[in-house]
């Protein structure tokens, strides 16, 4: 059984060393492996902008660096500049790798504001991801 709430908290934490000096928007991931280690993310801008990479994919980086290969759920959040926001989506990039990592099942948690969720199936995010 997942626990939620360990799991936003550690998007949260994470969130806190997000190098974001270009746009201010900030965000912290954790990711849970079918192990139940639980791996951080947060993103990490570069001023050509087409190198930043996402908190998303920092985790799973960082999971499969540690050969991880069964993953159960993220938990993502934002903040710009120093305000949390609504609920944030992955971007399309992050939906690709997570098709091409999980299954259709795999859960996707998006905190707000108010530090409530919404969970999501990877399917309902990407309904018709690409695959070889």
């Amino acid at each position: 059984m997942i626990d939620y709430e360990v799991l936003c908290e550690r998007a949260i934490l994470a969130r806190e060393s997000a190098y974001a000096p270009y746009s201010g928007f900030k965000v912290g991931a954790s990711l849970l492996t079918g192990s139940g280690k639980i791996y951080s993310g947060c993103n990490v801008e570069n001023s050509s902008f087409g190198a930043t990479i996402c908190a998303e994919r920092v985790a799973f980086g960082s999971a499969m660096a540690d050969n991880e290969r069964d993953f159960c759920a993220i938990a993502i959040v934002g903040a710009l500049d120093g305000r949390d926001l609504d609920f944030t989506p992955p971007c399309g990039i992050c939906l690709q790798v997570m098709s091409e990592l999980c299954d259709e099942d795999f859960e996707v948690i998006l905190i707000n504001s108010l530090y409530e969720h919404k969970i999501y199936k990877l399917g309902e995010l990407l309904p018709n991801g690409f695959r070889l």
